[in-house]
């Protein structure tokens, strides 16, 4: 009977959250009501990123760093790629790549790296010659030449914006905890990645090859990245946040590079020119770190 009240009263809490995600929508008087929450939303939100918990050192029993590189050509990685065009759409929803930019030029986001090691810290001044351009049209220069000085119309100024970036670039950490007996990952570094945008509207395919924009250390953003919502497509509702997106793995991606003896080297320095090969040893990695967690249950 107890049982009973107990799954009774977890099945009302979470129709009752369904109602009110939908009540900003369904009981709106005018427009402007539309996604203000109300206090009882506000507190049943509890509106913080989940906190990691303590993982001492010595509890970690096997541990192996990785990059992937996630695709957003790829279906499963459409909501970190859309919306590219906020012209038309509601501005409670923007691309991870509008989020991160918006939030690194406002300072919510202070810090980014040159590598994904984090040993060289930028500023967003210092990232402007990698995420834009200006050029002079030839005819700026000969206005130049005569006149001494460029009309604005002669000048072409081009941007990375969402829709030129192709890839998003993760490292992180699996690690078996002893003391839960369960292998985890941990998110550490996030990059957007885009052809160069020096050559980024050039029509030769070795020119787009996406590099790293900038890095930024995962977990100095969560908060910022758990109060942006990306779209979910089983109930619009109730979007989720890219927090939780990228912490709970909702994403497809390939193994690049892992942690090693030589230098952490990449899979494509010992396996050029085949990218079928490249992805079947993107998936050994992944087998061997997921065989180590079924060892450890074998007898």
């Amino acid at each position: 009977m107890n049982f009973k009240s107990l799954l009774l009263s977890v099945l009302s809490v979470f129709a009752l959250t369904n109602v009110i995600a939908q009540a900003n929508i369904l009981n709106a008087k005018s427009p402007d009501e539309i996604g203000v929450k109300s206090e009882l939303r506000i507190l049943i939100d509890n509106d913080e990123p989940l906190e990691y918990g303590y993982v001492d050192d010595r509890d970690i029993l096997y541990s192996r760093m990785t990059w992937e590189k996630v695709a957003l050509d790829e279906r499963v990685n459409f909501p970190l790629y859309y919306p590219v065009d906020t012209n038309n759409i509601g501005k409670d929803r923007r691309s991870l790549y509008d989020v991160l930019i918006k939030n690194i030029k406002n300072g919510n986001i202070k810090a980014m790296y040159d590598d994904s090691y984090f040993t060289a810290q930028r500023t967003f001044d210092d990232i402007k010659d990698a995420i834009s351009k200006t050029d002079t049209l030839e005819i700026g220069y000969d206005q130049l030449n005569a006149d001494g000085y460029v009309d604005e119309e002669y000048i072409v100024r081009r941007e990375i914006s969402s829709y030129d970036i192709s890839a998003y670039l993760i490292k992180g950490l699996w690690y078996f905890d002893k003391r839960q007996a369960e292998l985890k990952f941990r998110i550490l570094g996030l990059a957007p990645a885009a052809p160069d945008v020096n050559f980024i509207d050039s029509d030769d395919e070795a020119n787009k090859a996406p590099i790293p924009l900038f890095w930024i250390f995962f977990p100095d953003a969560r908060d910022v990245l758990h109060k942006a919502m990306s779209f979910n497509n089983k109930n619009s509702a109730m979007p989720i946040s890219y927090d939780h997106l990228l912490n709970a793995r909702r994403f497809n991606g390939y193994v690049y590079r892992e942690e090693n003896v030589q230098g952490d080297r990449s899979v494509k320095d010992y396996i050029s020119d085949n990218a079928l090969m490249q992805l079947i040893e993107s998936d050994r990695i992944k087998e061997k770190i997921r065989n180590f967690e079924q060892d450890m249950w074998s007898y």
